[in-house]
């Protein structure tokens, strides 16, 4: 055991999330290691007078948190830049808050946000939308994503600017919904999405600096929820380049995967080949990109998913066979996952419907045969997995991504519901079935398709599948609840190592980084349904407090 510390966390009630020693009263931590784990009298013989000494005062103490699918520029943009709508807004609500930031614009500039519920997208994309939304923006392009930010709603000014008029054709991957008659809509279906936002970015004055803002507004935001390592779903170079100077700077306060899209993302930027020959250059201590991302669908609420069963015929949907296509043929995917072993980098599989998971257990499979353990590979979302292809994933090294923080009744459960067949439905995110098949299941917030990255909401739901807010009854699939240890190391320990960073962080444990938090109770003296009010009062980064609740 070491002879002295830097630092020691003391007086605690410490979960380590470390099976062989999950309980304990203090720890050490010596250049932002930790170094010792044990009781307050074995660890405080290891402090000297210069030894920091925080008397947690019986908190719970815990490790840092871990997010295995976000978007922290998008994220960090939408909170400094952008404004905020939350999916329950109704068509009103939207357009008060669209004028009163139109208002505060100066001529030209763009308003900007998100995210607006499925039955609002539903409803704009019958049309008549255009001329409420026209007034609102008072002559300013107006670009409003949807809950799942596969999807836009823009006015007549945005689709002007963009040279989109009736009769314009669809872009590859993307669709302009037209209405029964034919006419725009301003419902913009994924990579059409991208058209409106690459004009959007290129109209934005000093893009750098905006992006810098919103990376330390992000930054802050998830260490103040307790997080200490994120993996971004889709990072592309600009971003990868931001990191890096905070990095450099001192100032990234959390460990960053990056994951770098293979094809044409809704930002402007490199994709492919091209982004992965110049990741390597941005590879820092705490940035790293790490993982290749596969998109082989869209999502359910728009009907873009990739099913094993027909979706639901109702209104304009009449075609009893409709199942949603997948995005990328099997050759398709397993050709992506052997680059991925060639580059030595991991893959993660955006899958919204069971026909895209299976398609990606497939491919894997395939690859596996051939090529071994190889790289890590992450199927996201979970939602939806077919009985049958449960016990694929642990045989297969597979790891499932669930994303993002809907395990319980929403808004954005109910437009599923509207789409998806009841029987598919009713088996949404099966975790307590991935766990008990050995599957490696981490948690993701997916945010900013969530309003905030607040884990504490996650990990409740896990146990409760409940919506916090009693106006919102019920309960979703509720024989996929976990326990709260499980709950806890599906935000710790699990995706810790699905990143690539097991034998750094998720634990306090010797020789780990000294990321960890303090608690205002402890979780496993609560009622489950009082978890989402957890409140952390401290955050620290390779033993340095990057967050204080009374600061």
């Amino acid at each position: 055991m070491p002879q002295h510390a830097d630092l020691i966390v003391t007086n605690a009630v410490v979960y380590t999330c470390d099976l062989a020693q999950e309980w304990a009263e203090a720890f050490a931590v010596a250049d932002g290691e930790i170094i010792a784990v044990g009781n307050a009298a074995d660890i405080g013989a290891l402090s000297t007078s210069e030894t920091e000494v925080v008397d947690a005062d019986g908190r719970m103490v815990m490790p840092g948190l871990c997010d295995v699918h976000t978007h922290l520029g998008s994220g960090g943009m939408q909170a400094a830049w952008e404004l905020s709508l939350l999916p329950t807004d109704t068509l009103d609500e939207i357009l008060a808050k669209v004028r009163d930031r139109a208002a505060s614009l100066s001529p030209g500039e763009w308003v900007v946000g998100g995210v607006i519920g499925s039955p609002i997208l539903e409803a704009a994309a019958k049309g008549g939308f255009l001329p409420a939304l026209d007034e609102a923006g008072a002559g300013h392009p107006v670009l409003l994503r949807d809950e799942s930010w596969h999807n836009r709603l823009i006015n007549s000014r945005a689709l002007e600017i963009i040279g989109v008029e009736k009769g314009t054709p669809d872009p590859e991957g993307g669709k302009y919904v037209l209405d029964a008659h034919g006419e725009l809509t301003g419902v913009l279906q994924e990579l059409a999405s991208k058209v409106a936002e690459d004009a959007m970015a290129a109209s934005v004055e000093n893009p750098e600096e905006r992006l810098r803002v919103a990376f330390r507004t992000a930054l802050r935001m998830v260490n103040s929820f307790g997080i200490t390592a994120a993996q971004d779903a889709a990072i592309l170079e600009h971003n990868l380049r931001a990191l890096a100077d905070l990095d450099d700077k001192g100032e990234l306060t959390a460990w960053v995967v990056g994951s770098l899209p293979s094809r044409p993302f809704f930002e402007e930027g490199a994709v492919g080949e091209e982004l992965y020959a110049v990741a390597g250059n941005h590879r820092r201590t705490h940035v790293r990109p790490d993982f290749i991302k596969l998109f082989l669908d869209g999502v359910p609420m728009t009907r873009t998913s990739a099913m094993l069963s027909p979706y639901i015929c109702h209104g304009d949907h009449e075609d009893p066979d409709f199942k949603g296509e997948p995005y990328l043929s099997l050759d398709d995917v397993a050709k992506e996952l052997e680059r991925c072993c060639e580059l030595g980098l991991g893959a993660k599989l955006h899958c919204a419907g069971d026909g895209s998971v299976r398609l990606a257990l497939d491919a894997i499979e395939r690859v596996r045969k051939t090529r071994g353990d190889g790289p890590t590979f992450q199927i996201a979302h979970v939602v939806y997995v077919d009985p049958e292809d449960i016990p694929r994933f642990a045989p297969l090294g597979v790891v499932a991504d669930a994303s993002p923080y809907i395990w319980f009744p929403s808004v954005i459960q109910d437009s599923c519901a509207n789409q998806v067949p009841g029987a598919t439905f009713e088996r949404s995110f099966p975790c307590r079935d991935l766990v008990d098949s050995g599957a490696l299941l981490a948690a993701g917030s997916d945010w900013p398709v969530v309003p905030l990255p607040n884990p504490w909401l996650g990990i409740e739901t896990l146990v409760t599948r409940a919506n916090p807010d009693p106006a919102v009854p019920g309960e979703l699939n509720p024989t996929q609840r976990l326990s709260l240890p499980e709950a806890i190391a599906v935000f710790t320990r699990n995706p810790a190592k699905a990143m690539g960073l097991g034998d750094k962080i998720g634990a306090i444990q010797p020789g780990r980084s000294a990321d960890f938090i303090v608690l205002n109770h402890n979780l496993f003296e609560i009622e489950p349904n009082t978890i989402h009010q957890t409140q952390v009062l401290a955050t620290y980064f390779e033993g340095r407090q990057v967050y204080d609740s009374t600061a």
